[in-house]
């Protein structure tokens, strides 16, 4: 009977999109949770509210589901080509272009728990979708879904680590599936291609330098780590495209989870710097993105400008500056201007050191002008 409930959660898994489907036992998992504390004792996701009761909660699926005895664990690729590159446009990670997926992966466990419940007559089945505390790519690891990678994403064979990841999390025991015996070995690409240094090489990251991290924080970004994240505007995915199983997998995502339109894809950036609410709404809030609101974006979108050193948009950055309701936006296009440097940057910049009521932005006005304050009496004509 449990052999026959797991196939058939496995072909309904399947049917709906997914790559792959495994089983594992729902036991609280020691290992993960001290690997998980330990991290948190390095201070790796001070932009997390992560603590000790955290790691324990979601190391044990038991929290999720009382009587817990097993997990199917799904991986749904989502991998789809990116629009093509163009001058001032900013870049986003290939998950959260489409329409958000919670709403996709959720349908999906939801049609795999409800095929359980109803072939044993009773409800026997909890739905986790990256809303509540679960270690689902350690789980995912020791149910053979895939291994861990060095950039810590779990990676699937022939699918890569561009996947989604689901567990239903039932009562009933099920047949559980072996470890892969695999890891990357001496490869090292992803390590070397983080730009801010957040991997360490032993299958750890600092998430304080992950650039995926820095984009959807709602503080100030460091402004040590701001001309390292480039042009991305929402996450990154760096360390997976150098990735070479990721890479051989190729594009496995099914239509729908392409960009809902170019600027979800590809943003214009002085476009995005001048986000507000309605174009957010019709935009941004359907995708994985929505969740921060248009500030963060429009924050963003001045670092990704400040990277671009391009003159042009020097007045839209001095818009910002001088009219966005948001101090820490206005600080970041502050910070921007003083990339740029050119005599209209660095003139508007002074004008509104006397004019910016916060104190946080006339502190990024600061740091912006310093680098060129032996030159503030020199005319120029450039």
């Amino acid at each position: 009977m449990s052999e026959a409930i797991k196939q058939l959660a496995v072909r309904t898994a399947l049917e709906l999109g997914a790559g792959a489907v495994r089983v594992t036992s729902a036991r609280a998992d020691e290992e993960s949770r001290r690997r998980m504390q330990a991290a948190f004792a390095r201070r790796d996701f001070l932009c997390w509210s992560f603590d000790d009761e955290y790691a324990r909660r979601a190391t044990d699926p038991g929290e999720l589901c009382a009587g817990a005895r097993s997990v199917l664990c799904i991986a749904l690729p989502y991998n789809t080509p990116a629009p093509r590159t163009a001058p001032l446009r900013g870049r986003v990670s290939n998950y959260a272009w489409s329409a958000d997926y919670h709403r996709r992966l959720r349908a999906l466990l939801d049609a795999v728990a409800h095929a359980i419940d109803e072939a044993v007559g009773r409800r026997v089945t909890t739905v986790a979708c990256d809303t509540r505390p679960l270690a689902e790519r350690a789980l995912a690891a020791r149910a053979g879904l895939g291994w861990i990678g060095k950039h810590t994403n779990l990676i699937s064979p022939g699918l890569g680590s561009f996947v989604f990841l689901g567990e239903v999390v039932t009562t009933l025991e099920l047949p559980p599936d072996e470890p892969i015996a695999k890891s990357c070995g001496s490869c090292a690409r992803c390590v070397e291609a983080c730009p801010t240094q957040a991997l360490r090489g032993d299958y750890t990251i600092d998430a304080n330098r992950c650039i995926s991290d820095l984009t959807q924080r709602t503080s100030a970004i460091p402004a040590a780590m701001r001309p390292l994240i480039g042009d991305w505007v929402w996450g990154c995915d760096i360390c997976q495209i150098v990735c070479p199983p990721t890479r051989d997998a190729g594009p496995l995502g099914a239509a729908r989870w392409g960009p809902v339109d170019l600027e979800a894809g590809r943003p214009a950036l002085v476009d995005l710097l001048r986000l507000r609410s309605s174009g957010f709404k019709r935009t941004f809030r359907p995708t994985a993105m929505g969740w921060r609101g248009a500030a963060v974006l429009r924050r963003n979108a001045a670092v990704a400008l400040g990277n671009a050193l391009d003159r042009s948009t020097v007045a839209p950055l001095v818009e910002s500056l001088c009219r966005d309701p948001h101090p820490m936006v206005r600080g970041h296009a502050a910070w921007a201007l003083g990339r740029i440097g050119s005599p209209a940057a660095l003139a508007a910049l002074r004008r509104q050191a006397n004019e910016e009521p916060s104190d946080e932005v006339r502190a990024e006005i600061s740091m912006a002008l310093q680098p060129f304050q032996s030159n503030a009496g020199v005319c120029s004509t450039g």
